[in-house]
């Protein structure tokens, strides 16, 4: 366990140290820092919104006066302890009051902020008081006093800061940024208890401890880290007087940040993938824009590379449409509701406008009423362009991740879209998917990645490769002698190669170290999007030291109505809006069989619907051999 951050990572600096030196350091912040008052954006006068801003809460305000008044959610100690007595460690039972409260205060602050209505201000300070009251602001699945003394209730003595705890941090930071003079007026006292609750679950504990897993003083930096950092950060501007002490909280949230953009590849890609960027790269991207208002512009990140670079992510995964590249623990199909407007803004700044447009159509123009209540506020205060169309990317290989992306013409949906990545298989968020494909036509994923059902204690356990969904045998990838893939860095891709011309996009890499198949010499995987033939083609061959006693299999998962068209024939019809697929390949190579997963877990279906389809082509035997598919359009 790092009990302190060393002297080597202090003087060691990443990309936002380096750019700016001593002026990062709590000596300089303490004399630039803007004070409380002001250190935070000035959205607290609708006057000075957009036009348009009062429309696109509409929905938000009219659900905050219809909850006014009536009883608040409220997590109960059963729900609580389901985490650690039930035996699949349900998570949704205890964190779905919780987020239900944190989104109706935060309906009834935009609500109050519109309205000189005592009665909303007042809806405001009983759902404060609630989280005051409450024994803990991190979420079980956190929590380390079970793990520590078998303890299945909070311990209010022992604050554990977590994601939970941070977003709650940062919600009455900025409640109290946008309302905290009426609250003095009709609430006298409440500021102060939010500064004490605060102070005691996240401020002391962020200072005091070192040994957060999320700090990445080990090495191993992921989306906590911008995530509770940001928020600690937003609770340091607004909520702490002394300006010593802010300026040291707010260097701690630099280093911190700093080291989770020195750990992105250059590329600024997310092995994470596309659901986690919002909460990871997005994270910080919303922490520099802060940091820059809060130092008058002396703190900007407009010019750091790889913060220029990850601007770009999002856009470079979007398939068509709603639909966008699903690697890791996320869905195909994004619940929506993300904050867009922090791309738009950011690509404006870096003078990216294939990014701009691309986030400026994606804007909801109507606030989610389940918004953070800082995303919310930003979005309001962000002019709302007209929806232009979607400049797609034509191709992509990102090679920080090995993420590549290809579609038929630049610009159009229309055909297929091939994805194929490489990577290892210990990645954030990871799956055993070294060397998968998704295939989309139209822009509707057909061969694709289940993605990651509900969140249980199993999730983050040492069984979570016993959930099927990260399992390699329901990835688009082969099982080589009845042997899944291997779980861990060593698991990787080889050899990689990329050619990309006017004709075809093609990634060729070795799967053979992702299996512990001692004869295996290599698995060549070819993955080809033909654009002068509208096709996609992918082909493995085989190299082993001996015959073996067992064969291998393909497995390709597909998405939508599955039906026989013939011997080495399917044609798949696509869950929406995308022409029939044929899938084809020479039947007197591989034997074939198909398994209909039938899907249980909301997220699951919610994305693909009643099931999803297994095909598995079994391969022969020999030492040595290979084997095409091909995915087009149905003539």
């Amino acid at each position: 366990m790092i009990n302190a951050e060393s002297s080597a990572e202090r003087t060691v600096a990443g990309p936002l140290r380096a750019a700016w030196g001593s002026r990062a350091e709590a000596s300089a912040l303490a004399d630039v820092l803007l004070p409380p008052s002001t250190a935070l954006p000035g959205f607290a006068d609708p006057e000075r919104w957009p036009p348009n801003a009062l429309t696109r809460l509409a929905s938000v305000l009219d659900l905050a006066r219809s909850e006014r008044g009536t009883p608040w959610p409220q997590p109960t100690a059963s729900q609580y302890a389901r985490f650690f007595r039930d035996g699949d460690g349900d998570r949704t039972d205890y964190e779905t009051p919780v987020f239900d409260l944190d989104h109706r205060l935060t309906r009834a602050v935009l609500a109050a902020l519109v309205s000189r209505d005592d009665d909303l201000l007042d809806e405001v300070a009983d759902g404060v008081l609630l989280l005051c009251e409450r024994s803990t602001w991190c979420w079980p699945a956190h929590e380390e006093h079970h793990r520590l003394r078998g303890a299945v209730v909070p311990d209010p003595d022992l604050p554990y800061l977590d994601l939970g705890a941070g977003v709650v941090a940062a919600q009455l930071a900025w409640l109290d940024h946008v309302l905290g003079d009426r609250l003095d007026v009709r609430w006298p006292g409440l500021r102060a208890r939010v500064r004490r609750e605060v102070r005691v679950r996240v401020l002391d504990p962020f200072t005091s401890r070192h040994d957060w897993h999320w700090l990445g003083l080990d090495g191993d930096v992921h989306n906590w880290c911008p995530w509770i950092c940001g928020n600690v950060l937003v609770a340091a501007l607004r909520l702490v007087d002394d300006p010593a002490d802010r300026a040291r909280i707010v260097a701690d949230t630099v280093r911190a940040i700093d080291r989770y953009l020195a750990a992105l590849p250059p590329d600024g890609s997310v092995d994470e993938g596309f659901e986690y960027w919002w909460n990871g790269a997005c994270r910080a991207l919303e922490a520099l824009d802060l940091l820059e208002h809060a130092t008058g512009g002396r703190l900007t990140a407009a010019d750091v590379p790889v913060v220029r670079e990850t601007v770009r992510f999002p856009r470079l995964m979007h398939l068509g449409g709603p639909w966008y590249v699903n690697l890791a623990d996320a869905r195909a199909l994004p619940s929506g509701g993300q904050p867009w407007h922090v791309p738009q803004e950011w690509a404006r700044r870096v003078g990216d406008r294939d990014v701009a447009l691309h986030a400026a159509a994606q804007r909801s123009t109507a606030i989610p009423d389940t918004a953070e209540l800082g995303r919310a506020l930003r979005d309001l205060a962000t002019p709302l362009p007209d929806h232009p169309a979607e400049p797609l990317v034509g191709s992509v290989w990102l090679p920080g991740t090995q993420v590549g992306l290809a579609r038929a013409t630049a610009g159009s949906t229309a055909g297929p879209t091939l994805v194929i990545k490489g990577g290892h298989n210990d990645e954030n968020h990871n799956h055993n998917d070294v060397g998968s494909v998704i295939v989309a036509i139209d822009g509707v994923p057909v061969l694709v990645d289940a993605g990651r059902p509900t969140y249980t204690k199993q999730t983050f356990s040492a069984d979570r490769y016993d959930i099927w969904t990260m399992q390699s045998s329901w990835h688009n990838v082969p099982e080589v002698r009845g042997t899944p893939q291997g779980t861990g860095r060593d698991h990787r891709a080889r050899d990689v190669t990329v050619e990309d011309t006017a004709d075809r996009f093609q990634v060729r890499l070795d799967l053979a170290p992702a299996y512990r198949v001692p004869a295996l010499r290599s698995w060549w995987r070819t993955a080809t999007l033909h654009r002068d033939r509208q096709r996609v083609t992918i082909e493995d061959s085989w190299d082993f030291a001996d015959h073996g006693d067992s064969r291998s299999t393909l497995h390709y998962l597909l998405a939508g109505d599955v039906v026989r068209d013939g011997p080495g024939r399917l044609v798949v019809h696509p869950v929406s809006g995308a022409r029939a697929t044929l899938v084809a390949w020479n039947p007197s190579l591989a034997s074939a069989a198909l398994t209909v997963r039938e899907l249980d877990d909301p997220l699951l279906r919610t994305v693909w619907g009643e099931k999803l389809t297994r095909l598995e082509l079994r391969l022969p035997d020999p030492a040595r051999g290979s084997l095409m598919i091909m995915v087009e359009v149905c003539a």
